[in-house]
């Protein structure tokens, strides 16, 4: 096991694939010259050269659209979007094109193509620089869509990624680039619809994914277990396909839920989570369901006013107690 950083973990991930199979080629705004806007794509110019990293212009709805051609006749695009935010430009090519290329071809064209990026609030951005996207995307059918919250998870499932034959958007932080993890020395895949138990409990499942792990729910854990609370905390890891089976079975052993997530409330993920399990666990609930999402508003510059509108370890811890009636 080594310690790496996030971005060298998705460097490695990547620079392995591009070995590995000559198709695999590397595309976006600033990957090549400029070592990538954060750095993930650094040293890969050199070593793979100016037509398999390959800097774009300021064009997401173009360079989506070449990506995508690529993978039909063949090639193994990844796609970085310096952020997701600027996604929407070009959510027309990965919408109407590379989640329904299979079906409309009637499985003649795979699109095996991943869009990479960061996504979500990274401080102090303001509104249209801040925003989650991922059960936009994850809404849609034909796409897999991967929120990895570590170093070991970025690595492996973005390896997973590369071979899928379908899109997959994979889905990264800026707050999260230099976080540091173990990685494994050997070659892994982590398979993409798995999830994770952080840490067992036996009190209430968290469920969560992406950088609400590491920002929110691991840093409310101490202020649970000061009140006696052993939380049992689930990193879904990828959100289409959910790992339904894994949250059941712990809701099955704790009997309560809460579901945290960065995005909007209106149709999110924890909505999801939390009619599956109403649906088909009912009977074990000891408590409704729980969700912290972010508030309803656009995310405003002022940093008292992101405290107040995202999820915080204050607000999981609140609504842990409120799921146990504690408060």
């Amino acid at each position: 096991m080594r310690e790496l950083q996030f971005r060298e973990a998705l460097r490695e991930a990547m620079s392995e694939e591009m070995r590995r199979d000559p198709n695999v080629f590397l595309m976006g705004e600033e990957v090549a010259e400029y070592n990538g806007a954060y750095k993930v794509s650094q040293g890969m110019l050199d070593e793979f050269g100016a037509k398999r990293v390959i800097d774009t212009p300021i064009a997401e709805l173009g360079f989506a659209g070449i990506g995508i051609g690529a993978a039909i006749n063949g090639l193994r695009p990844i796609v970085e979007f310096m952020t997701f935010n600027f996604s929407l430009v070009a959510i027309d090519q990965v919408i109407n094109s590379a989640a329904k290329m299979m079906s409309m071809s009637g499985g003649q064209f795979p699109c095996p193509i991943v869009f990479r990026g960061p996504t979500g609030n990274a401080g102090m951005l303001s509104s249209q620089h801040s925003q989650s996207f991922d059960n936009w995307f994850a809404n849609t059918p034909g796409l897999k869509v991967v929120v990895p919250a570590t170093p070991a998870d970025a690595k492996g499932l973005l390896k997973t990624s590369i071979r899928d034959n379908d899109p997959v958007i994979f889905m990264e932080s800026e707050l999260m680039y230099g976080d540091k993890g173990l990685v494994p020395d050997e070659e892994y895949l982590i398979p993409i619809g798995s999830a994770d138990i952080k840490k067992q409990g036996t009190d209430v499942t968290i469920v969560t994914f992406g950088k609400m792990l590491s920002r929110v729910v691991l840093p409310a854990v101490p202020e649970l277990e000061k009140e006696g609370i052993n939380a049992e905390i689930i990193d879904l890891r990828s959100i289409r396909p959910i790992d339904y089976k894994t949250v059941v079975e712990s809701v099955k052993k704790t009997n309560r839920c809460v579901v945290v997530e960065e995005s909007w409330p209106l149709g999110c993920i924890a909505t999801e989570i939390t009619y599956h399990l109403q649906r088909h666990v009912f009977d074990y609930l000891d408590a409704p369901v729980i969700r912290v999402t972010s508030k309803d508003l656009p995310l405003p510059y002022a940093p008292t006013l992101i405290e107040e509108i995202m999820p915080t370890p204050p607000k999981v811890v609140k609504a842990v107690k409120e799921v146990l009636y504690r408060n």
